[in-house]
């Protein structure tokens, strides 16, 4: 029965299944080849039983893992025949199991989401993100570029969408551990208001706006976005959005239009998706990684933004920045992988391992993508056209390496 199963799933590339150590059988030929071991054979009753929920689980209970080429050549081989599997319950996990759905995020259900993964480990963090601590996709926008230069492209660039002048006041709403939000302080000499839900972000974003002297000009504040009150001249959101669930999303759009002045201007950075929701079923990210999430695309977000009566302004799209970030995170995660595994136990690494080479997969292969939803009141509170992004462009990853050294320098 199984060889029947896997010779129809594997239509391009090669699939070697071993049960144990002893190999059972090759499926398919040519490139790319995944290797997959099987503990025994009651593996695949589980996996068939509860795919979406199963494959995952069954990696991080050690049931099965992968041989040469690891577990990204696993992911690569599903999206190589994703289009003769699509209808396939077994395999349909790969486009379901790494996707949120929907929730009804009330404010205390929210909290807990955040702490389930944002409270887990700052030192983690720290030691597998940038030093500006940007948990969101990055912006590969030069050859050549390291992590740490791509995510100040992406903090550079989005800085720039908000047009920005000394004296604005700025609203960030999920502002993390604080980068954004120091970095519009820093650069821009405006006034920014940082909102969080996670404790441990919270504490690590106020210490790092006294080590940088900025505390006068940047706050933050552990709080609902729903229960903030104020007017700004910009309003930030990076890598939030897929917290705040389908049913708030008039809610989070009417919030942004009542916080924004006139002629104000928003910029929301968020994952999105080019194709159809997925499946009302519960999924191994959302229960695992992301509680509440749900990745949205540009069809449900539109009619919330013309229903509160914003504008959209401009969109932009992100094709695999989201990909080379997830490629990077994992390789300063696997350089720190010992240090975790004592730390926080083996099952956790292999969690993250499933977590960062699935949606890196899904990024790379599949229907995900970041979308720039820039929004205001009114039609030129944007400028016409998209030159202001690039004029005078000092702020670019090569000019900035001296002033992030110098951050750095100052909070020790």
């Amino acid at each position: 029965m199984k060889d029947k199963l896997f010779d129809r799933l594997v239509k391009r590339g090669t699939l070697v299944v071993s049960i144990g150590e002893r190999e059972q059988g090759r499926y398919g030929s040519g490139e790319p080849v995944a290797h997959v071991h099987l503990k025994d054979r009651r593996v695949i009753a589980r996996l068939l039983s509860d795919p979406e929920m199963a494959f995952g689980e069954a990696y991080v209970d050690g049931d099965w893992w992968p041989g040469r080429g690891g577990l990204a050549k696993v992911f690569e081989l599903y999206f190589a025949n994703a289009e003769h599997i699509g209808g396939s319950r077994l395999m349909s996990l790969a486009r379901r199991a790494l996707r949120g759905l929907t929730e009804v995020n009330g404010k205390l259900r929210s909290a807990r989401n955040v702490a389930h993964h944002y409270d887990i480990d700052n030192d983690m963090f720290q030691r597998f993100l940038d030093p500006e601590m940007q948990y969101s996709c990055a912006y590969w926008s030069q050859p050549g570029m390291t992590l740490d230069d791509a995510q100040l492209a992406k903090l550079a660039h989005i800085a720039r969408k908000l047009n920005l002048s000394p004296g604005d006041k700025v609203l960030d709403i999920g502002c993390g551990w604080g980068g954004m939000a120091l970095y519009l302080a820093r650069h821009y000499d405006v006034e920014v208001v940082g909102l969080t839900l996670s404790d441990d972000q919270y504490a690590h974003a106020i210490k790092r706006a006294e080590a940088l002297g900025l505390s006068h000009r940047v706050t933050f504040v552990k709080q609902d976005y729903r229960d903030h009150r104020g007017a700004y001249d910009a309003i930030v959101s990076v890598g939030m959005f897929e917290h705040v669930g389908r049913p708030q999303y008039q809610t989070f759009f009417d919030q942004v239009s009542r916080l924004l002045k006139p002629d104000g201007r928003s910029l929301i950075h968020t994952i999105g998706r080019n194709g159809p929701p997925p499946a009302n079923s519960r999924t191994w990210i959302q229960k695992h990684i992301f509680p509440g999430g749900y990745i949205p695309s540009l069809s449900e977000i539109s009619p919330c933004v013309e229903t509160s009566g914003l504008v959209l302004a401009d969109l932009e799209v992100w094709r695999r920045h989201y990909a080379e970030t997830l490629k990077a995170w994992n390789t300063r995660f696997q350089a720190q992988r010992e240090l975790f595994s004592r730390r926080l136990g083996e099952r956790f690494c292999r969690m993250w391992e499933f977590y960062l080479l699935g949606c890196e997969a899904v990024f790379r292969y599949g229907d995900l993508i970041v979308f720039h939803v820039q929004i205001s009141h009114a039609n030129e509170a944007v400028p016409i056209t998209r030159d202001y992004l690039y004029e005078n462009d000092t702020a670019r990853p090569s000019a900035m390496v001296a002033s992030r050294e110098r951050a750095l320098d100052s909070v020790g």
